[in-house]
C-alpha cells in the first residue's frame, strides 16, 4: 500500500539511507534509516501469513520509544493497517480492554501478532492512525487519522518551529501520544530528522545524554524543565540545545524564567489537541517568560474566537471522520479549552469549558479560582475541583514551597470567602502521567479522600 506518509519516507530513504536515524542512550545502538525500513521489511516477512489480513484492522500496541516502535509503526502502514500506540506503561489488562472497545482487529507486544475476534473493517484506505484521548470520562475516545492528517501536522510543526533534518530530536515523550507524533515520529519519516532516543526523564540523565549524543531540540513538558532548572547540573551540559519546546500543561512563568537565565535558551510554549495536532506556539519565547500566552496560530492552522470564550480550530492536520465540522474541505474542531485571543494573534489559557459549578446555591468558576491561586507569587501549579461529600466543597492542590496560611492570607486580600477553597493539599511537585500532564485523579484523592 502506499500513500503520502509512505511516499514521504520513501524520499527521505533516498536521501538519507545512510544517515543515523535512532540512537538508543540506554545502549548506544544506532539505527540508520535504512536498517529501520530493512527491519520494518523483516517483521511483515515474519508475519506473513497475517499480513493480508492486516489492511483495514486497527493493530493496538504498547511499546517504549526506540527503534522497536518505529519499525513496527512503518511495517503497520506498509501492511494498510490503522495502528493504535498506547502508553508504553498501560498494563495488559487495560490493553485488553482499548482494543475490545474500539473492535481493533489485531494486538501486538511488538514480535507476537494476536488476531482478536469482532475486528472493524475501515474501508477507507487513507486512514492510517487512530490517535485516543486521555480518557476524562474513563472511556477513551478513538480518533481516526489519514496519512495526509498525519503528515500535515508534522509539517506544520517543523516548518513553524524551524525544525529541520540538520536538527536532532530528544525523545522522551512517548512518540505515540499527539505531542510525539507531530514534533518526533513525523518529522523523522517526512522530514529526515533523527532522534537521540532518551531513556528516563531525569535531570542528570538527560544532560549526560546530551553531553554526548548532542541533541539540538529537546521537546518536554513542564515537570521536565522544571527539574532541569532545580537539579545540580552543568550548565554548560545542555550546550547543544538550540529550541526547547514545552507543552502537555501551562509551563509557569517562574521556570521559563530560571531555565532561560540559567542555560541561555528559552522555553517555548506550544498548544495542540489529540483531534487537531498541533495549535499554536510561541515563536520568540517572550510570552512563554512572561506567562502571558502559549504563542501564535501554527503555519497552516487557521484560528477564529467565539463567543464564551471558546475557539474555533480549521486546518490540514484535524481529523475529519466522525466530524461533522468542516471548512472549505479541512476539518475544523472547538476544544473544551477557555481562550482568548488577544491583539498579537496569541492564545492564552484560561481554563476548561463546563468549569462553572454550584456551591452552597453560589455559582463558581474553577477556572477563575485556579487563575487567583495561580497569580500567588510561589505558587507553581494549581488544581481546583469539586468534591461531593454531604454537599458539595471546594478544593484546591498547590505545587509550592509556601505554607497554607501564607496562601490563605494571599486570598484574604481580595477574593471573597466563598471563592476560597475549604479542602486543600500543599505538595512540593505535582503527580504527572504518562503524557507528561498532571494527575488530576490522583491530585482529587489528595485533595478530597
Amino acid at each position: 500500500m502506499s500513500h503520502e506518509l509512505l511516499e514521504a519516507w520513501k524520499r527521505t530513504l533516498r536521501r538519507d539511507g545512510p544517515r543515523p536515524a535512532v540512537i538508543d542512550t540506554a545502549t548506544g545502538c544506532v539505527t540508520t534509516f535504512r536498517e529501520l525500513d530493512e527491519r520494518a521489511q523483516a517483521w511483515l516477512a515474519a508475519h506473513a501469513e497475517s499480513v493480508a489480513r492486516l489492511q483495514g484492522r486497527a493493530v493496538v500496541f504498547a511499546l517504549p520509544n526506540g527503534a522497536g516502535w518505529l519499525e513496527l509503526f512503518l511495517a503497520l502502514l506498509h501492511a494498510g493497517a490503522v495502528a493504535v500506540p498506547l502508553d508504553p506503561g498501560e498494563p495488559p489488562a487495560a490493553q485488553a480492554a482499548i482494543a475490545a472497545a474500539i473492535r481493533a482487529g489485531f494486538h501486538c507486544d511488538g514480535t507476537q501478532l494476536l488476531s482478536l475476534g469482532s475486528a472493524r473493517l475501515f474501508h477507507e484506505r487513507t486512514l492510517c492512525l487512530i490517535k485516543l484521548t486521555s480518557g476524562s470520562t474513563g472511556r477513551p475516545r478513538p480518533l481516526p487519522f489519514t496519512a495526509a492528517q498525519m503528515l500535515a501536522d508534522g509539517r506544520q510543526v517543523t516548518k513553524t518551529m524551524g525544525i529541520t533534518r540538520r536538527d536532532v530530536n530528544y525523545a522522551i515523550i512517548p512518540l505515540g501520544h499527539s505531542y510525539g507524533l507531530g514534533n518526533l515520529t513525523i518529522p523523522l519519516m517526512a522530514q529526515g530528522v533523527p532522534l537521540v532516543v532518551g531513556s528516563v526523564a531525569l535531570p542528570h540523565v538527560i544532560a549526560g545524554d546530551f553531553v554526548r549524543w548532542r541533541p539540538t531540540v529537546l521537546p518536554g513538558v513542564p515537570p521536565v524543565f522544571r527539574g532541569l532548572t532545580t537539579a545540580q547540573i552543568e550548565p554548560a551540559s545542555l550546550a547543544s540545545q538550540r529550541l526547547a519546546i514545552s507543552a502537555g500543561a501551562p509551563l509557569p512563568p517562574g521556570v521559563a524564567q530560571a531555565f532561560a537565565a540559567r542555560f541561555g535558551c528559552r522555553i517555548h510554549s506550544f498548544y495542540g489537541s489529540s483531534e487537531t495536532g498541533g495549535i499554536s506556539y510561541d515563536r520568540s519565547g517572550a510570552a512563554t517568560l512572561a506567562g502571558r500566552s502559549v504563542g501564535r496560530a501554527l503555519q497552516g492552522v487557521r484560528l477564529r474566537p467565539l463567543r464564551g470564550q471558546r475557539l474555533h480550530i480549521s486546518g490540514a492536520a484535524v481529523f475529519t471522520r466522525g466530524n461533522r465540522r468542516r471548512a472549505g474541505g479541512l476539518g475544523c474542531w472547538i476544544p473544551p479549552d477557555l481562550v482568548t485571543l488577544d491583539a498579537r494573534g496569541e492564545v492564552r489559557l484560561l481554563g476548561r469549558r463546563g468549569t462553572v459549578v454550584k456551591i452552597a446555591g453560589r455559582r463558581v468558576n474553577l477556572a477563575e479560582v485556579a487563575a487567583r491561586l495561580r497569580s500567588i507569587p510561589g505558587v507553581r501549579e494549581v488544581w481546583v475541583g469539586m468534591g461531593e461529600a454531604a454537599e458539595p466543597v471546594l478544593g484546591a492542590a498547590l505545587a509550592t514551597d509556601l505554607t497554607l496560611a501564607a496562601v490563605k492570607a494571599a486570598l484574604r486580600v481580595d477574593t471573597a470567602p466563598w471563592k476560597t477553597p475549604k479542602r486543600w493539599a500543599v505538595l512540593r511537585e505535582f503527580p504527572v502521567t504518562a503524557r507528561g500532564k498532571p494527575d488530576t485523579r490522583a491530585l482529587e484523592a489528595s485533595v478530597f479522600r
